[in-house]
């Protein structure tokens, strides 16, 4: 099959997912072609079966903004009329679907019928869709897709909760390469972080304030002061500096370290004992899935899909938003009792394993099979 992609090329949980399936897809001998304005950060290897297609916005004096969704719209049409493609996969609803169906529109009248498949990833429902600027659009393009999918129950209950959808929404859960993601030995890149012995906590997100960030570190404030310990800070975003401020107004900066984005994750959960995820929302939870597949327990809010992804009192534990204290006990709870903590290992690889990638990218692949059979006749206008 010849499939188009658009996405965000950025560090977000949609741009990631897109990424990696463009990339499984590829490796199962499919030709997958991306198109936005910027390479995607994980599509950083070349892959004869790969193509990118850059998003070209043109600036004139005439615009404040640059019409970037008439730019993404024409370039979907070259795309799919030179490269021949089978079907369009959108992530992300905004603006990915409704430009998809202006592209698609401007298709049917020149012979070419292009199915379009809209994947709904969080904010673009709970978030920015609500906004009343956005949702007749964000309604009517999901409406016009010929087929959805939201990447947890919650968001399809979510989804229809919010808005007007007549459609079926499958859901098709986010997933983790367990070849990449998995524990690997390396004590010495531990040794270098926690050269005491001490138990080491990470947090893994885009720094947004959904994410809570600085709960993170009044849990870690509440564990530091019954386990020696280190925290990571995995990531950047528009809270780093107020965190950072927290950091030293607890006096914890020798016991913190910010690292920013990081490729090679898997080695940062490598050396980890627990994952934080006090976060306000989050439609599925793919950083806690990737801590669960390199065995570390998660402490998380049930806030959203999590506990779709991490199980309470098995994979690690699930808390009210907000609630640091209930939190912070469950934390030094697991790493005070190395027992229990070895087995919520375990128990998370197990579950991991649900979601792994060679389980999930098969369902994307029998959807779009069933878009291009059902594909109708395409009638020329006069």
């Amino acid at each position: 099959m010849r499939i188009g992609i658009v996405c965000y090329p950025t560090y977000g949980g949609s741009g990631v997912i897109a990424t990696e399936l463009g990339k499984a897809l590829a490796d199962k001998g499919h030709l997958v072609h991306f198109i936005t304005y910027q390479q995607p950060v994980r599509l950083d290897h070349f892959h004869a079966n790969i193509y990118y297609h850059e998003v070209i916005v043109p600036t004139y004096p005439l615009f404040d903004y640059p019409p970037y969704e008439s730019a993404l719209s024409s370039t979907l049409v070259d795309v799919a009329l030179n490269s021949h493609l089978d079907l369009l996969h959108v992530h992300y609803a905004i603006p990915h679907a409704s430009t998809a169906f202006v592209a698609k529109e401007i298709l049917k009248r020149q012979g070419k019928y292009l199915p379009v498949i809209t994947t709904l990833h969080g904010t673009d429902i709970t978030l920015v869709g609500r906004d009343k600027t956005y949702a007749p659009v964000v309604s009517f393009s999901i409406n016009q897709s010929d087929a959805i999918t939201a990447v947890s129950r919650n968001l399809r209950d979510e989804t229809y909760r919010s808005f007007d959808i007549r459609k079926d929404i499958q859901v098709i859960y986010n997933f983790v390469d367990l070849k990449r993601f998995r524990r690997r030995p390396l004590a010495q890149f531990r040794q270098a972080i926690a050269p005491n012995g001490e138990k080491i906590l990470v947090h893994v997100s885009n720094f947004r304030p959904i994410k809570r960030v600085q709960d993170v570190v009044h849990i870690f404030q509440k564990v530091h002061e019954s386990i020696p310990s280190k925290l990571l800070l995995v990531g950047d975003g528009p809270e780093r500096p107020m965190v950072e401020r927290l950091c030293r107004e607890l006096s914890l900066c020798d016991d913190i370290r910010f690292v920013g984005k990081q490729e090679q994750l898997e080695d940062i959960l490598s050396i980890s004992d627990l994952f934080l995820l006090p976060s306000e929302y989050e439609s599925f939870g793919l950083a806690a899935l990737e801590a669960m597949a390199c065995e570390v327990p998660v402490i998380s809010s049930n806030a959203g899909g999590l506990p779709e992804v991490n199980i309470n009192a098995e994979t690690g534990f699930l808390s009210p938003v907000g609630d640091i204290a209930h939190m912070a006990a469950h934390a030094i709870q697991l790493l005070s009792d190395e027992e229990m903590l070895q087995r919520f290992r375990r128990q998370a690889l197990k579950r991991a394993a649900n979601f792994d990638l060679e389980k999930i990218v098969p369902r994307y692949e029998e959807l779009y099979v069933q878009m291009i059979q059902q594909q109708p006749a395409i009638s020329l206008p006069a």
